[in-house]
């Protein structure tokens, strides 16, 4: 008996025509039927936004040999949503994005359009992935990361994820990577400072910029092992429900 190759939404942050999203397509296509839906252009730190206040366009696209592709003109979270209720009609096995020019680590992941898109996959109830290599260079080697892309990818196929969960995958730039380590989110933020500048009508305008802290030295976190040459493997949830604090809480005079 045929068994049907699962279907696979591929999707990512950085642009249709980004070096990652090739590399991650062309991995895809060993496990599956594949699609891809991308933003048309450059969609970094656009976390889980979603396009309200314009149209939304698709347009098919003849970039990837062997997969449907289509550009999106808008957000990570537009594509997978095109994707599912508009392309597909139905949902896909797999959604997976990246891979991502940079690190996706700590908090980090809740300015991610890389993420997003595995996060809303994960409120879909399908299994997600979110892949991202620790380099920025649009010209970076992704053939050390694809080694990774593949290993997680297949047993995320076999296995059955938990309900509500995306994994959040961060590979070390190199082609030394030891391994994988499961493990959690590291506590680590921006500094944030604005470079002012001025235009010829010297009227201010700003870049954000900054310094990233990290504040937490312990053993057990994606920046802890990224440092020692291991990719990270964080299961990451939508549901941001403290529930630590419920209780104390309700101890309040509210």
């Amino acid at each position: 008996m045929q068994v049907d190759k699962p279907l696979i939404l591929v999707t990512n942050d950085d642009g249709i025509t980004s070096k990652g999203i090739k590399s991650l397509q062309s991995v895809m296509q060993e496990f599956g039927e594949v699609i891809v839906i991308a933003p048309n252009s450059a969609m970094s730190g656009m976390g889980h936004a979603i396009t309200i206040n314009s149209p939304l366009r698709l347009q098919k696209e003849n970039i990837f040999e062997g997969a449907e592709s289509y550009s999106c003109s808008g957000t990570p979270v537009d594509c997978v949503k095109l994707g599912i209720y508009e392309i597909l009609h139905r949902k896909p096995d797999l959604i997976v994005s990246g891979i991502n020019h940079g690190a996706n680590t700590a908090t980090n992941v809740l300015y991610s359009g890389t993420m997003s898109a595995a996060v809303e996959g994960a409120m879909e109830g399908i299994p997600s992935i979110g892949f991202s290599l620790c380099d920025f260079d649009a010209d970076s080697d992704f053939s050390n990361a694809m080694k990774i892309v593949r290993q997680v990818t297949q047993q995320v196929l076999k296995n059955e994820m938990p309900k509500g969960v995306c994994l959040n995958v961060n590979i070390p730039k190199g082609n030394d990577v030891k391994g994988l380590k499961i493990c959690r989110q590291a506590h680590a933020f921006w500094e944030d400072r604005f470079d002012k500048r001025f235009d010829q009508f010297n009227k201010p305008y700003y870049w954000l910029t900054g310094d990233f802290v990290e504040q937490d030295t312990t053993e057990d976190t994606d920046l802890y092992w990224i440092e020692r040459k291991y990719a990270s493997v964080v299961p990451t949830q939508f549901d941001m429900t403290a529930y630590k604090s419920i209780e104390i809480l309700e101890n309040w005079e509210l």
